[in-house]
C-alpha cells in the first residue's frame, strides 16, 4: 500500500463514470482525495459516498477533487450518482489497475469466507502528487468529515 511521502502513480489510467480515459497526472496542481471502496450501492459505500458528497462544496473551498474508486462498470457508476445525486467522479476501476498500484487490491476475508476484494482506503494527495495522509480499514460514518479536517489542517501548515 502506498504510504505518506509517496509519490502517486499518475500514469495509470482509468476511466470515469461516463467512460471517458484519465489519468492523475491531470489532476497535479490540485489537492486529490482517492477513496477505494468495494461496491456502489452496499450501506458502507452509500454512506461514505453520501458523506464526501455532502461535503463537497467544503472540498472544492479547499481547491481539492474527490475521486471514488470501485470494480464497478462505468453504468454501475451512472447509475449510484443519478441514486444518490453524487457530485464527484467515480473511478470505473474493473481490472483493478488503480487498485493495484496503490495497493489496495488483494485477499480479503469475511466470515469465514475468502475472496479477492478491495480494502477501503483512503488517500490524500498534495499539489505536487505526493500522499501526505493515508486511511486503512475506514469507517464510513464520519469519514468525510475526518479527511476534510486533515486537509485543512495541512493546508493551514504550508
Amino acid at each position: 500500500m502506498l504510504s505518506v511521502n509517496d509519490i502517486i502513480p499518475s500514469t495509470t489510467a482509468f476511466r470515469d463514470e461516463l467512460g471517458n480515459e484519465h489519468t492523475l497526472a491531470e489532476y497535479k496542481g490540485k489537492w486529490i482525495v482517492v477513496y477505494f471502496y468495494p461496491k456502489d450501492n452496499t450501506p458502507g459505500c452509500t454512506i461514505e459516498a453520501e458523506g464526501f458528497r455532502d461535503l463537497g462544496a467544503e472540498f472544492e473551498k479547499e481547491d481539492a477533487i474527490i475521486l471514488g474508486v470501485s470494480k464497478d462498470t462505468c453504468a454501475s457508476h451512472q447509475s449510484f450518482i443519478e441514486k444518490k445525486k453524487l457530485t464527484f467522479t467515480l473511478v470505473s476501476d474493473e481490472d483493478h489497475a488503480l487498485m493495484d498500484a496503490f495497493g489496495v487490491w488483494g485477499e480479503r476475508k469475511f466470515m469465514g469466507r475468502t475472496y479477492m476484494g478491495t480494502s477501503r482506503s483512503t488517500f490524500l494527495i498534495d499539489p505536487s502528487g505526493t500522499v501526505v495522509h493515508v486511511w486503512e480499514k475506514v469507517r464510513p460514518i464520519g469519514h468525510a468529515k475526518d479527511v476534510l479536517a486533515t486537509l485543512r489542517g495541512l493546508k493551514a501548515g504550508t
